[in-house]
């Protein structure tokens, strides 16, 4: 379809702990992210979340599978060659933790035209640093934050700082690893708002992952929800969170905090042991667009 920006086939990814053990973090992972779309991909930690984005942004090679964008094999290394430029560009990753991913030797300004520098991109407002300061702008910052280091800023001006690194190369897929995770619940309200905007705005597609359910329901159209790197249930996101169907995602839910104080010492958790869990089985869709896994354990 020509509307499939990022389509994930079969991808795993099994990291090496030893020479008979290993650890099987992403287990034949297969989902696709259209254009314009967010994309939630939710679970706890341990779940494979970030291992998926990082075999997505050429940073871990999967052991099995291929992660197609645009159409390009971006693991097959003639076509990465061949597609370099607009590989490098045209996706952007945004960190969890924005204090590491900073240089904190660089100053706001040299952070955001980094990119443009690598990749000789013509700044379109004339300079690299007039190019920073309406980056900057665009997220919410003022121009003064332009020669503080990483280290005078606060950790929500940070996380501006590194939306705007990614927003000055345009792209069409913006891959968003638990932004908020490290911020004050006032801050990332803000940072969830100015994510809604610019998709808005820009209208290029967001694979948003995160632990945080409500942030999710709040932001995404369609969410997948990943057990011990298996996806178990994928769909709309009115539609998951109305009518769960696997048990996992069925506990998840169910942990969600209730604002009522009354009803927070009411509410009754669902139980789950992922250590039964079991990884056998087929997504089958029970809906239009609901996709829960089947058989072998699952559902």
């Amino acid at each position: 379809m020509a509307d499939i920006l990022l389509d994930i086939q079969h991808l795993t990814r099994r990291f090496r702990l030893g020479r008979t053990a290993s650890l099987l973090a992403v287990d034949d992972l297969s989902l696709q992210i259209h254009r314009g779309e967010i994309f939630g991909l939710v679970g706890e930690s341990g779940s494979g979340k970030s291992t998926a984005a990082r075999c997505v942004m050429n940073i871990c090679r999967p052991s099995a599978g291929k992660v197609l964008y645009r159409g390009v094999d971006i693991w097959n290394p003639r076509e990465f060659r061949a597609n370099r430029t607009m590989l490098q560009t045209s996706r952007q990753l945004i960190f969890q933790d924005s204090a590491s991913s900073l240089d904190p030797r660089m100053t706001a300004a040299e952070i955001i035209a980094e990119p443009m520098e690598i990749h000789r991109v013509r700044p379109p407002r004339g300079s690299l640093r007039e190019e920073a300061a309406f980056q900057l702008r665009y997220v919410g910052l003022e121009p003064g934050c332009l020669d503080k280091y990483p280290g005078q800023l606060s950790g929500g001006q940070r996380q501006r700082v590194a939306i705007a690194r990614a927003l000055c190369m345009e792209p069409e897929l913006l891959v968003a690893d638990e932004p908020i995770a490290s911020l004050d619940v006032s801050i990332q309200a803000q940072i969830i708002n100015l994510f809604q905007h610019l998709q808005a705005e820009h209208g290029f597609s967001i694979l948003f992952i995160a632990h945080d359910l409500a942030v999710v329901r709040y932001l995404c159209s369609r969410v997948g929800v990943l057990c011990r790197g298996r996806l178990v249930e994928l769909a709309p996101t009115g539609e998951l969170f109305d009518n769960p169907v696997h048990p996992y995602t069925r506990s998840l839910l169910s942990a969600i905090p209730i604002p009522d104080p009354r009803l927070e010492r009411a509410r009754v958790l669902t139980p789950f042991e992922p250590d039964g869990f079991d990884r056998a089985g087929e997504l089958a869709e029970v809906s239009p667009g609901h996709l829960v896994l089947q058989g072998g354990g699952g559902v």
